[in-house]
Formats: C-alpha cells, structure tokens, sequence
C-alpha cells in the first residue's frame, strides 16, 4: 500500500468577532486529523463527522491503493486566528479536545461578559450623554438592528449595544485582565480532558507562530555600504512555539500561551494594549505561577531583554501588520522531516474575504476626505493587505521545484549513458552491496567532475556556499550569538574557511575539487545528501505513476530511502545538539575550528552515509532487475544532475521537495448548502465584524456555519489529494458531504437553542 501524507501548515487571519465562526472550522480541522490518527491506529470510526472523515480515508484507501494521513504541523495565526490557532496546535500536541472551547465563545465572547468593570454603564465613567447616541444606533426604526438582526434576537443587541455604546471616556470598553483570565480558563478546561495521543507522528514538529504589533517598536540594526550599520524601528512581531517532535510533547506553558492569545487579540480601541505587568498581575491574583517567565521574554522580546526593558514593552494586536501571517509559515517549511510522500498544503482562512475591517467611506467610487484618508492609513490599509506576495513567493518555489524537475527529465537520457558507461560492465551492478555503493559513489562524483569541466569550478563554489549557510542557520538557531545577526558567525567561518585553504586559488576548479574541500563536504554537506535522496524519491514517484500495477518491493524502497533522508534531516533539527556541543557552538566567533568539528562529530555524516547504503541495498534486491537499474542509476547519476540544478535552487535545497498548493477555507468558496458568502450565512459582519459579540444568537450561527462550511472545503481538499485522474466514483463525495452536514446539526441542535429557524432552513437545504 503506497503511503502519502496530506500536510497542512494553516494561516489563520483575524477577524474580530468571527473568531466564533473559526471555531467552527478548527473543530472540524481537529476532528479530520483525529480521525486520521484513529484510522492509521486501525481503531474505529467515532460518531459525527469524525466518522465520516475516517470513511473518506477509507475510500481513498479503496480507490486509489493509497493509504492517506492527514496532518498539520504548522500554524501561523493574528488576532481572532491567533487565539484560534494557540488553541488548535495545544489539542494537537497535547491529545486534548477543542470541546470544551465551544460554550466558552458561545457564553463567554460576549459584549457584557468582555466589558470592563469599570466601563459598565451606571458606574463613574459612564458617557451619560451617550444614551441618545446609543438609542439612535440601535432602536431607530430601519436602522442598523431592525435591517440586519432577527426579530427574536433585536432585544439583546440593542441592550448590548447601548451599554458598549455608553462605556467610559477615552478609554478601550473592553477588559485586558478578563481577557487574560478567559484564555487561561480555556486551556484549564482543555487540561482537564482526558489526554489522547497527540494528533501527530513521533518526531514531527508542530510549529505555531502568533503575529503581535511592538506598539513604541524597537530598534533593528541594518548593514550598509555608509555608514557601516543604520538603526530602524521595527514594529513587527512574531511570538514562535515549537513542541520540536519531542516526547513528552510540549508547546509552552499556560503563561506563555496566554500571553501570545491575549497579545495577539488587543484590537485597537476595544482591548487595552498588553503589557506583561497585566499578565504578572492576573498571575498572582489567581495564584498562579510562571515557570520559565525570563527564558521566555528573552526569546519572545529578545531586543527589550536586551536592555532590560522586556516590562516596558506595548503590544497591539498582531493584524495591525500582519494580518495574514503568511511568511512564518513559508519560514517554517524549511528542515520539515520527510518519512513518505508528502503532499504540502497552505490553508488559508479568511472569514470574510473582500470585506474590510473598519469602512470609513460609503461608497469605493468616492474620494476620500481629510479625515477619512488620515484614519485610513492609520487603520484599513495595514490590515488589509493583499497576500500577493505570499502566494507568488510560494508559487516560484513551486515554480523552481517544476522547473528542476523538467530539467533532470530532460537531462537523464544522457546522464542514465554516462552512467552505463562507467558502470555498464561492472559485474556486481546488479548486486549492489553497501560497500559497493560507496565506491560506485564516489566513483560518480569524480566522473561528474571532471566531465563538468570549468562549469565545476562554479558549482563547486555555490556547494561550499550552500554548506557554509547550512552551518550559519544552524549556528543561528541553536543560540550561537545574536539570532537576528548573523555577520559575526559568518565573518568568523570566512576567516577559518581562508586559513583551512577552502578558498585558495584552484580549490575548485576544471579538475574537481581539492582534498581539502572533498574533506570539508565529506563531513559537513549534510544539503547534498538531502537532495540526492529526494532525487531518488522522485524517481520512485514516477515509476510508479507510468506502471500500470503495483510494482514488488518498491513500498520497501520508498521507505528505504525515506528513512535514509530522516537521518539527514534529524541533523539539522534545531534540537540534535547536546550539550557539549552547544557549548562549543556557543563559541564559534573566539573558536570557528573547534566550533565546527564539534558539529562534524555530533552528525557523524560517514556513519550516516553507511546506514543510508545498507538500508538502499537491501531493499533494492527486492526489485525486478530494470526498475532496480533505474533507481540505481538515478542515485549514482544525481552528481550530474546536481551540478545542472543547483544554480536553479540558488542554494536552497532544504525545503519540502514538492510544489506547494494552496487552498482557502471561506464562506465564499463553501457553497454546497448556501451560495452568497458571508453575507447570506454570517452575523458577525455585522458592526465592523464585531456584531457576534452582541448577541449569543449570533455567536451560535456563526460557529454552525464554521462546522459546516469546515467540513465542505475539508473534504474537497482531502480529495484533491488523489493522484490525476482517480477519483471515488459517481456520487460518493457529495453523499459524504451530505452525511456530514447531517451529522452537525445533529450534534448541535440540542445546544444551539436561539436559533431554530436555521436549523430548519438547513434541513431543508441539505439535500
């Protein structure tokens, strides 16, 4: 049975009171990738949707010979999506259930419950000249309620809406510390579910990253020709978590999260800005502690810690800037361990695609006034940016990917006679043994060399680069020096780099490359390694897809080879290192030499070498002759190969191996029940998109809309999976919908009580 993983890396955009509506479509993200880990355990389908996306995998199994495992091992989320992301990655790393979130937003994301104290209408801060306002915002007849709320439900928005209305002067309505005290009840109540294994495979990170906004900044320095180094104020902020696949999994603690859920969700004028003395004072009012409270500042703060100023730090909400965190995202693919077929997703969630946060002039065709224009820039344009640049950087990865691909293709012919030349009438070709293969290897690299001719010189170059920046990331990440500056590590690897004689004249040249290079790329091209095992991979891949039947043994190759490159990939995890060598890496600018080979002893790249030949050898005796030839060939042709390609990958050869794909999860692309997007489906648009907090009705049909709009696009994109042209047959996907649009509204509608009437439209549009 091939084996493939559908991987999900999830940016989750803000969206104020919609927050609730992505709770619904987090639920069904976590029912999908339980019910995956439930079918490859071989337990039984659970009730609900769980058990409908536990049939889809089975069908997929059925149809396709493929056994899928779904996955998501990277998140990135601002604001609403922040809280919402903080929450999905510590149910997946820790094996708790999201359930009990659901009454939380229901109740608790409340206008009333968010309200300050101290801004309730009646106390000292009550704006008393504000009641004709709010009587005007709320009971005017053909206003704001009577047009877009339900008769049943105007009551409780109106009186909602005159207290928010009425809050206290010059100063966010809204409550910091009940903010704080709510999340931190929320993973309470997460903590006290029963634990489940956690929704991902041992050794696969799970890495969640939360956009925050440095309200006063702080300084970044930036290198230029004159002056030598300039200062710029940096607003942007990323807060990153990492369980690094580690046993017991662990993303941080209660404290932590919380600040990034609260830092976050601090929506201008609604929320007081966070500081950490609001998080210290919850803390110790509740009676709670914060194990780890500097180590952590200094990594989420690194330049206030600096100075000693991590206490002085204001921060905003995160989608000020950064209101789709696409590029941490991106940032993370790199160094992703890699054991089967991966299929790379981004899944975007964008609650109300097309509609601005804050509208400040009626109609598009108008041209903006004074006042309109100065709250604009200040408001609407940073949260609004459009994801351009995100989505085109991912397709020209993908693109380079494709254009690799095209290029070995076309290259191989020649290559696979090169190949046979030097190898065609050597005995044991059929036969490879480990130590056969390393000679043979070795035999190749040569032979490309000295073939490449001058055109070796410049690979041989960019390959040392791509090594040095290999050690420089490392050294980078594992806390060697100043993470945001790496020129004193690269400075201090140059100077060794020119007194070992890596540099000298002639190094790299029309005849290959030096021994003292040979050396160096012996112990330290851990980049190469990776990209010659993908090379065999996807030749596995394409085997596979022109045989019109499964091939004997080829499963024993593919997890031969996938188990090979985890070997390599293990070594650039940030969490490899021990302690003594970290030490030594710690002192790479004073000693780069012993720096270095501390690294080199730790990965023992020669053993590495020898684990990955015996594992290839033996699994490609199980093959008929011409596809083991084939394989063969592709592994020991790959220095030909590499020498045409490299230049195309610019040096990164780190990434996930296949073209990235990128789906949306929105109202607008979930119209199996309901065409018309957010505007015929969602209430929380309402009132710049904070209307879900003025009424539970609201709340309730937003967070049934997310479920059911979830699973829509969920099993669209688990389907889109399946290999070109295989699919599940006449009418099985749209039954599957239908039986999962069943199955959540049977399990709402004893919950959801204020709003019967969509729960009978719904009936009868499910159909």
């Amino acid at each position: 049975m091939r084996e493939k993983e559908l991987r999900l890396a999830l940016v989750c955009y803000g969206g104020i009171s919609l927050a609730v509506y992505m709770h619904g479509i987090t639920m069904e993200l976590w029912r999908l990738v339980r019910a995956s880990r439930a079918f490859h355990a071989g337990e039984p389908p659970e009730a609900g949707t769980q058990g409908i996306y536990h049939r889809l995998l089975e069908a997929i199994e059925a149809s396709a010979d493929i056994r899928l495992r779904v996955l998501i091992d990277i998140i990135a989320g601002a604001s609403a999506g922040g809280i919402n992301g903080v929450f999905l990655a510590q149910a997946i790393a820790t094996g708790r259930s999201l359930e009990p979130l659901t009454e939380m937003w229901l109740t608790s994301a409340d206008a009333d419950t968010l309200t300050d104290p101290d801004a309730r209408p009646f106390s000292r801060a009550t704006k008393f000249w504000a009641v004709p306002l709010a009587w005007m915002a709320s009971g005017r007849a053909g206003g704001m309620v009577e047009r877009t709320v339900d008769p049943q439900a105007r009551g409780e928005v109106r009186a909602k809406l005159s207290r928010f209305v009425r809050a206290r002067w010059f100063a966010p309505p809204f409550s910091g510390d009940g903010l704080c005290r709510l999340m931190l009840a929320a993973l309470d109540a997460m903590a006290a579910e029963t634990a489940e294994p956690p929704l991902l495979p041992d050794g696969q990170p799970l890495d969640l990253y939360v956009t925050v906004t440095d309200f006063l900044g702080h300084p970044e320095r930036l290198a230029i020709h004159s002056p030598r180094e300039v200062q710029e104020i940096e607003h942007r902020l990323t807060l990153a978590f990492s369980d690094r696949g580690a046993h017991p999994r662990r993303l941080g603690s209660d404290a932590e999260l919380t600040f990034a859920t609260r830092a976050t969700s601090s929506f201008p004028g609604a929320f007081p800005p966070f500081t950490i003395a609001e998080l210290d004072r919850v803390l110790a009012e509740d009676g709670r502690t914060w194990p780890g409270r500097d180590a952590f500042l200094a990594r989420a703060l690194p330049r206030h810690s600096a100075i000693g100023a991590a206490e002085s730090a204001v921060l905003i909400d995160g989608s000020v800037l950064a209101n789709a965190p696409f590029a941490p995202a991106i940032d993370a693919l790199k160094n992703r361990p890699a054991r089967r077929e991966v299929d790379r997703r981004f899944v975007y969630i964008d609650p109300k695609p097309g509609r601005r946060s804050i509208r400040l002039v009626k109609g598009e065709a108008e041209l903006p006034g004074f006042f309109a224009t100065i709250f604009g820039a200040l408001s609407d344009i940073p949260r609004e940016q459009p994801i351009r640049d995100n989505l085109e950087a991912i397709e020209a990865r993908s693109e380079r990917i494709r254009r690799m691909a095209a290029i070995i293709r076309a290259l191989r012919p020649e290559v696979e006679e090169t190949i046979e030349a030097l190898f065609g009438r050597t005995l044991f070709l059929d036969n490879p043994t480990p130590a056969r293969l390393a000679a043979w290897r070795a035999k190749a690299q040569a032979a490309a060399a000295r073939q490449a001719g001058y055109a070796y010189a410049a690979y041989g170059y960019l390959k040392l680069a791509t090594v040095f920046e290999d050690l420089v990331n490392t050294l980078r990440r594992t806390g060697a020096g100043d993470r945001h500056d790496t020129a004193p590590i690269r400075a201090a690897l140059r100077t060794h780099a020119i007194a070992a004689g890596l540099g000298d004249p002639g190094a790299c040249s029309a005849t290959g490359a030096s021994d003292t290079v040979i050396l160096f790329l012996r112990k330290h091209d851990v980049p190469f390694r990776i990209r010659r095992l993908r090379a065999v991979l996807r030749r596995i891949e394409e085997i596979e897809e022109a045989s019109a039947v499964p091939l004997d043994g080829m499963q024993a190759v593919r997890d031969a080879a996938y188990e090979s490159l985890s070997l390599y990939l293990d070594r650039q995890m940030d969490d490899f290192f021990g302690p003594e060598v970290r030490a030594a890496m710690a002192r790479v600018v004073e000693d780069p030499a012993a720096a270095l080979e501390a690294i080199a002893a730790a990965r023992n790249l020669r053993l590495v070498d020898a684990r990955a030949d015996d594992a290839l050898a033996s699994a490609l005796t199980a093959l008929p002759k011409p596809e083991r030839r084939t394989i063969l060939f592709a592994y020991l042709g790959f220095p030909f190969d590499d020498i045409a390609t490299l230049p195309l990958l610019q040096g990164d050869s780190s990434d996930e191996f296949n073209p990235v794909k990128v789906d949306r999860i929105s109202p607008d692309d979930a119209t199996t029940i309901r065409e018309g997007g957010a505007a015929a489906t969602l209430k929380g648009i309402q009132f710049n998109s904070f209307g879900a907090f003025f009424s539970r009705a609201y709340r309730e049909n937003d967070y049934l809309w997310g479920r059911l709009h979830g699973a829509d696009r969920l099993i669209d994109i688990v389907i889109s999976a399946l290999p070109e042209g295989v699919t599940l047959g006449p009418g099985v996907v749209s039954q599957l919908k239908r039986d999962a649009f069943r199955a959540i509204l049977d399990d709402e509608r004893e919950r959801l009580t204020t709003i019967p009437d969509l729960f009978d439209e719904l009936d009868r549009e499910i159909t």
